[in-house]
């Protein structure tokens, strides 16, 4: 691995530290369907997005709710001695990716076969407190006047 590459992967190692987030893999439900949820619940407070999810009548909520709970969840072990209630904590990013597709066949007339798609998907989560985020864009501004 070239010194370029190991920094760039190391920087990212120190990204991925200070962020909280769940992944949702093979998930049995079509990536379209579980996007129409994620639209619903990015940008929104913590306790709202599970409120959101609960009253949901989609059969996707159920394991959305469960995901967001488990990056709730992930945050508090990552940030000991912090509230969860002071902390304001949002869903900062929420995306859906395509996985794998499982190829069925359905019988057609004339001996024709149609196919079947049974589509899944891979879901990841990440929550970031209001507080943390401010801190970072002080950072930020430090570091551009200097």
């Amino acid at each position: 691995m070239s010194a370029r590459k190991r920094k760039s992967a190391e920087a990212k190692k120190e990204a991925k530290k200070n962020i909280s987030y769940a992944v949702l893999k093979n998930c049995p439900t079509s990536p379209r369907k579980m996007r129409l949820l994620a639209d619903l619940i990015r940008g929104k407070d913590a306790n709202q997005a599970l409120d959101i999810l609960k009253f949901s009548t989609k059969e996707a909520s159920v394991r959305m709710e469960k995901l967001l709970m488990s990056a709730i969840a992930n945050w508090q072990a990552k940030n000991e001695g912090v509230r969860l209630e002071e902390a304001n904590l949002f869903v900062k990013e929420v995306f859906v990716d395509s996985a794998r597709m499982l190829k069925r066949i359905q019988p057609a007339p004339q001996g024709r076969a149609y196919r079947i798609r049974k589509r899944s998907n891979h879901v990841t989560i990440i929550v970031e407190s209001v507080n943390a985020m401010e801190a970072s864009n002080v950072e930020v501004q430090e570091v551009s006047e200097n």
